[in-house]
């Protein structure tokens, strides 16, 4: 199992809940107040004969109309046509918007050759939403294809991809295990969405139930600990692909580079 981290950058947030890019080279960030700031990066696994997308980014399109996630997975030696597998921790925009392609005002899946595995309630609320977090309108064009595989509360996607209806930061919330032999990899999502929330151990404001959260990040680190789990951190970069250990004293972040589990 090969994983990659196909990162897209830095960020400010504020209550518009616009995503602005933000170098720290070049910006300040008390010129974003009220923001907070992070990182977005979706990640890419060769397993076996699939090649897995976990989340999609963003989507954001350079000038001639290339999708960011596309331009990713192209260098790290792959084609966006070769994804077998799209599976979707929630559909808040941030998340989702690499799902689908946008040409002349039309929206395609951006992965023609991929199943798209979502939570049925998930997908069911937020295509019917048009807001700052959910592109409905987007989502729907999904809906009408046959890629689309509503899954529900917990179980298996073939025998070595395990979801489970986390809930916490969106009410239909879902994490994932990937398995390969005695080896496996854990997304928490945005319930666990950076490593240094093992070790800061909070209540998150953006959470639909943040103490729900708070509770599920220390059990999923510890497991991650005792089984020795590669765990991805969506909004993270340095730390984005990491090993957790917990200690008397906490939780030690141990990063990874790309790596093969």
């Amino acid at each position: 199992m090969k994983i990659f981290s196909l990162y897209e950058g830095s960020y400010s947030v504020d209550i518009s809940k616009k995503f602005i890019p933000f170098d720290p080279k070049i910006h300040k960030a008390s010129e974003r107040k009220a923001s907070i700031f992070v990182d977005v990066s979706p990640f890419l696994i060769e397993k076996g004969n699939d090649l897995i997308l976990i989340d999609t980014g963003l989507g954001y399109q350079d000038e001639f109309g290339e999708l960011q996630i596309h331009k990713n997975i192209r260098q790290k030696g792959y084609s966006f046509e070769e994804v077998t597998k799209v599976i979707m921790s929630h559909l808040h925009f941030d998340h989702a918007g690499g799902m689908m392609l946008e040409s002349n005002g039309n929206y395609f899946p951006a992965f023609p050759n991929a199943e798209y595995f979502i939570q049925k309630s998930e997908f069911e609320m937020a295509s019917n939403r048009n807001s700052a977090s959910y592109h409905g309108d987007k989502l729907k064009e999904l809906g009408n294809s046959s890629l689309l595989k509503l899954v529900d509360g917990k179980g298996k996607i073939e025998n070595d991809i395990c979801f489970e209806r986390s809930g916490g930061h969106s009410e239909f919330h879902q994490v994932f295990t990937l398995y390969e032999g005695e080896k496996s990899c854990f997304f928490g999502g945005d319930v666990l969405p950076e490593a240094s929330q093992l070790i800061r151990n909070f209540v998150a404001k953006y959470d639909l139930d943040g103490r729900k959260s708070m509770e599920l990040r220390k059990i999923y680190g510890a497991y991650a600990s005792e089984h020795d789990q590669v765990c991805l951190f969506y909004h993270d970069h340095e730390t984005a692909i990491s090993k957790v250990k917990e200690t008397e004293s906490g939780f030690v972040i141990y990063p990874l580079s790309d790596t093969k589990v």
